[in-house]
């Protein structure tokens, strides 16, 4: 019995089909995953606790309309000067370009509401369900279209070969087309979340509208022609028309943001533009607005970053005696006397901070503590520690905590301690070879059984999947 011959162009397009498959699951993957070492290593994050203590207020009437509330979801702030926000796991990221080029507090409410549509509407876990089924489409489409191109090389059909590798290439378009169709489903669904949400905390829709505006005209600046079968997201032109009338059925359609609120974000955005983008970016903001509390406080942050100490304490000064109780402005000072080299009056600064600071923010204590070290003594050193364990314990995944917590345990003389903290910086970035070395080294000089040999020995277990072994 003669056996049928193999084709080598069945299986050259079979493997491109596969390809081209793999490639759509890959940033599906991408979109869904949940990993921090993955984030750690590939994402620019930002960290500030002025911000992060703005979108957490943004977030959390939002959170709690779409049933969050107690879900513990993370906000991430990304370097990134795109306009953009997306969800993974419990995590919701923003660019910070998304913070700058929104003018009010409403329109990255909006963004946000959109996205914990996501989250509430388990949109992630049904797309893994949904990449399944689509994967099982394309290969069942791939083996037929190889079965019918090895037909044809037997029959010497070219007819029938050619067809087989339409059916293959075919499921792949398939699958693809089926995918983003679901995804265009979730993101109508998530727009429709997003206004109940602003409903229920009696804000508008308008700054949501405003967005996606603001993409549609892009879009046709760009010239760009786009099939709608290929996109994952509605169709810019769709998408608004059926916003602007959930929008105006809304009776909080006109409402605007607390004055107080629109202060704090305007800060915000003159904040990153000075420290991300430059003095000209700055101040092309403060020349908006001259003389408003925001333009000031970015004359100060200008000055410190730019050279000018004296007139930046001079400046943070004026603004400490007309916010007080203002955790943000004591830590400019902070800043402000650390680069001057007077670490003591600099940790009365950031103790002050710490003190009035009603978000308890890790990262104030961290700071608090490297001006402590920065000091120098025995009993600055050992205070240090405090503060900065204190920091992690409200923020475990600071990496770079670690690292000054390692350094003060270290000129203490407290070896295993710092090498324990040198892991958990290591871990916390996502390299694990070296979390797992220092660990090891940290146990060696430990107690048997006591917390911090436990924690190394956790260190030390935890593998790829992100478990402990």
């Amino acid at each position: 019995m003669l056996s049928r011959p193999r084709s080598t162009t069945a299986r050259s397009t079979v493997a491109r089909t596969t390809r081209g498959f793999a490639t759509l699951l890959l940033a599906a993957a991408v979109a869904v995953s949940g990993s921090v070492s993955a984030f750690a290593q590939n994402v620019p994050i930002v960290r500030d606790a002025e911000i992060e203590a703005l979108v957490r207020d943004y977030a959390r009437p939002i959170f709690k309309a779409a049933g969050l509330a107690n879900d513990g979801i993370d906000i991430v702030l990304v370097n990134d000067p795109s306009f953009n926000a997306f969800v993974t796991g419990r995590r919701m990221f923003i660019n910070t370009g998304a913070l700058m080029t929104a003018e009010t507090p409403n329109e990255i409410i909006g963004v946000m509401a959109h996205e914990a549509g996501h989250i509430a509407g388990g949109h992630q876990q049904k797309l893994r369900d949904q990449l399944e089924r689509a994967k099982t489409m394309a290969i069942i489409a791939t083996l037929l279209g190889a079965g019918a191109m090895v037909a044809g090389a037997t029959t010497n059909s070219r007819g029938l070969a050619g067809a087989g590798m339409g059916v293959a290439a075919g499921g792949g378009e398939m699958a693809q087309r089926s995918i983003l169709a679901y995804q265009r489903t979730e993101e109508t669904t998530a727009d429709r979340s997003a206004i109940s949400y602003l409903n229920a905390t009696g804000q508008s829709g308008m700054g949501m509208l405003k967005t996606f505006s603001r993409f549609q005209n892009a879009l046709s600046l760009s010239g760009t022609q786009v099939d709608p079968y290929r996109i994952s997201h509605p169709m810019p032109q769709e998408r608004i028309a059926n916003l602007e009338a959930l929008v105006k059925q809304s009776p909080y359609v006109d409402k605007l943001d607390p004055p107080a609120l629109q202060q704090r974000h305007d800060m915000m955005r003159i904040k990153i533009a000075a420290y991300m983008q430059g003095q000209a970016a700055a101040s092309r903001l403060m020349r908006k607005n001259p003389g408003s509390l925001a333009s000031r406080y970015g004359e100060a942050q200008l000055a410190y970053l730019y050279g000018n100490l004296n007139a930046a304490l001079v400046k943070t000064s004026a603004l400490i005696k007309e916010q007080p109780k203002n955790p943000y402005f004591q830590e400019l000072r902070g800043d402000i006397l650390m680069k001057a080299n007077k670490p003591k009056d600099a940790a009365d600064a950031y103790a002050k901070a710490v003190s009035l600071d009603p978000a308890r923010s890790g990262l104030l204590p961290v700071s608090l503590g490297q001006a402590l070290m920065a000091i120098g003594t025995p009993d600055a050193l050992k205070k240090a520690v405090v503060q900065i364990n204190n920091g992690l314990g409200r923020d475990k995944e600071n990496a770079v905590g670690y690292r000054y917590l390692a350094q003060a345990y270290g000129e203490l003389g407290n070896i295993p301690a710092a090498d324990l903290a040198t892991a958990e910086g290591h871990f916390y970035s996502g390299d694990y070879r070296n979390a797992k070395i220092f660990a090891m080294r940290a146990q060696q000089k430990m107690k048997r059984g006591e917390p911090g040999w436990l924690r190394a020995q956790d260190i030390i277990n935890y593998g790829p999947s992100g478990k402990t072994k």
